[in-house]
Formats: C-alpha cells, structure tokens, sequence
C-alpha cells in the first residue's frame, strides 16, 4: 500500500498518479472490499470539524491528494523532498477504465442520473470495447430504505465488478463506501464529479488553470447557489488551519488539534 502523510489531522496517501493506477488495480484484482477517497480541500476540512468522517479517511485503503492545495500541503507540512503530484479523481478514472481492459477487470458505476451513466457507458464502449462494464445504478436523491439498500448491494454482488466507481458527493458517497465496506466485494472508489467530466457533460479548465489552482472559480462560477459557502468559506478556513499548522511547525511547537 502507499505511504501516507498527514495534511492537517487527515492521512494523505503519496505517489505518482501511476504508482495510484498500479495500487487500485492490485486492490480490484484482490477482490478486497475496500474503498478509495479523493480528498480536496473541502473533504479535509470536513474531516478536521468531524471525527466520525475522519475515521472514515483514516480507514480508506488510499486517499488520494484530489485538490492541488492539498497535494502542496503534504510537502509543506512534511518537508518531502519531492513534490506530490495532484492524483485526481477526474484524471484516475479514464486510466483505470484503460487499466481495467488491459487486465480483464469490470467495472460498475454507481450515483448520479441515467443521462451521465448512458453517456459514460456510450464512451466507455466506443473508446474501449474490451472493457468489462458489469452495471451500472442512478440511486434515487433520497436515503434509500434498508430493503432498497440491501437490494442494490446484491444487484451490485450479482454483477461482481472488480471495480465500483461511486458518484454521491462528498461527503455522502464516503459515509456509503465506509458503511458498506465487508459487504461490497469490490474496490469502491468515490470520484464524484469525475462521472459527468468523462461522459463530456461537463467540461474542465485548461491544464495551464488548473495550474493555477482555479478550478475551484470554475466550479464556482458554474453552481454558485450549491457551491458558494464550500469554496469560499471552506477554502479561507483550509488557508487559517493550514496556515496555524505551518506557523506551529516552524516554532517548533507541537500542532494542537483546532476545533471547528
């Protein structure tokens, strides 16, 4: 498994995107039920201000460094010689889907709405046809009851993918990946918005902005009513915590826990 770190109070997993493709591949190949977070700044503040999804991120077989900013504070708060890389989610999911043809694995996408799964499963299939896509399931935007939920479990064992992508947002599809661990028997991965990314539903920024670290603006710019208090309130108190964290370091003085 890959080494992790710590950015803030969350266990950050390190390594080349490759190093992540090669890991998740061995996890689905295993038939380990397991699960996989990519972690933005959203999710690691979330994790500092409640214990109950921290325990979830330190349980994750991997945490991906998801946001550029917490790719950066892993080698600021660490002193790692060697920058970590981002290790998207948007960026993972078109390599595994090629590493999951080339190695004989199936896949099953789970979350969002029928139109971006048919979208995703028309690519899927026009890009690479070897691929094994054993399902695929648009849950309906409510709690499911305990018989929907033990119904859609076996639907998902029945087909027996190596490899379940979740789509729920955060930070609802790692309380799913996290409750339904032991009872899943595939390597579940919650990659959110990478599923209407890949359908082509939605587009992304340049590589020179996300350079820049503005996908966020982007993102913003797009879903400001659902998106407004996540990114500008979340990310200034990423910059406070990140900013006491490093400031405590240089000091010399052990870095307290910060309640939210």
């Amino acid at each position: 498994m890959l080494p992790k770190l710590p950015v803030l109070d969350s266990w950050i997993s390190t390594g080349t995107p490759a190093e992540f493709v090669t890991t998740i591949l061995a996890l689905g190949a295993q038939r380990t039920s397991a699960y996989v977070c990519f972690a933005n700044v959203h999710m690691v503040v979330e994790a500092q201000r409640d214990a109950g999804f921290r325990r979830i991120l330190d349980e994750a077989a991997l945490v991906a460094p998801d946001g550029s900013p917490v790719a950066a504070a892993v080698r600021w708060l660490n002193s790692a010689g060697t920058p970590q890389p981002r290790v998207a989610g948007m960026d993972l999911l078109p390599a595994l889907l090629e590493g999951a043809a080339a190695s004989g694995q199936s896949v099953y996408f789970y979350g969002t709405t029928e139109d971006v799964l048919a979208a995703m499963v028309a690519r899927a299939r026009r890009e690479l046809p070897t691929l094994r896509i054993a399902g695929t399931c648009s849950p309906p935007f409510r709690p499911l009851t305990p018989e929907e939920d033990a119904a859609q479990v076996a639907a998902i064992n029945a087909a027996d993918p190596d490899l379940l992508f979740v789509a729920l947002g955060c930070p609802r599809q790692e309380r799913w990946m996290a409750a339904h661990r032991g009872h899943i028997k595939a390597c579940m991965l919650g990659v959110g918005q990478a599923f209407p990314v890949y359908a082509g539903l939605e587009s992304r920024l340049p590589v020179w902005a996300r350079r820049l670290w503005l996908e966020w603006a982007y993102r913003l710019w797009l879903e400001p009513r659902r998106l407004w208090r996540r990114y500008l309130v979340t990310n200034t108190r990423f910059v406070y915590l990140l900013s006491r964290r490093i400031i405590a370091q240089l000091a010399g003085r052990p870095a307290a826990r910060t309640a939210i």
